[in-house]
């Protein structure tokens, strides 16, 4: 088999990506709200991190976060990076389509000045209607839409795509074998 077609299909491929919409900008101008069983944070160090544990529920407009313990970093007063762990982690936000996403991973790596969350841990980021994306590894870019699979070791990226002129299911009519 040549490797021309092959190439032509991964890129093809690459190019309907489902996946690839941009989450609520509007979430960004939200209130962010976190819940948690305990803390323990610096008020007078920014340097160090502020440790939630107990069950962490973050809220931003339209999205939503589940973990088991959060690690928030901040620099110059400014949250920089959020490392959340749980089994598994759970993130849901809607989309400026209107669609939503939700993902699940063993860890969520959020980084907040490059808009970038990688999803480590049996990953799933998953558009109902859409697609999904399975991996041990995916990096999703929360302001352009680009996610990126990969598999550690034997793993492998997998993918489902939905047809977008999906037709529902014809009934036939009472009577017809």
């Amino acid at each position: 088999m040549s490797t021309l077609p092959v190439a032509r299909l991964l890129l093809l491929a690459a190019a309907l990506v489902p996946l690839a919409v941009v989450a609520k900008s509007s979430d960004r101008n939200q209130t962010l709200g976190v819940e948690a069983g305990a803390s323990d944070c610096s008020v007078s160090n920014e340097r160090l991190p502020c440790i939630l544990s107990g069950g962490v529920t973050i809220t931003q407009g339209t999205l939503q976060i589940d973990a088991t313990r959060a690690d928030l970093r901040r620099a110059n007063g400014d949250f920089q990076r959020v490392i959340l762990t749980g089994g598994p982690v759970r993130m849901k936000q809607q989309m400026d389509d209107g669609g939503w996403v939700d993902a699940t991973a063993a860890q969520a790596d959020y980084n907040l000045p490059n808009d970038t969350v990688v999803l480590t841990g049996n990953a799933v980021v998953n558009q109902p209607g859409r697609g999904r994306m399975e991996g041990q590894r995916i990096v999703y870019n929360m302001s352009t839409g680009q996610v990126q699979g990969g598999g550690e070791g034997q793993g492998r990226v997998r993918m489902q795509f939905e047809p977008r002129n999906r037709q529902p299911a014809q009934t036939p009519p009472a009577g017809t074998p």
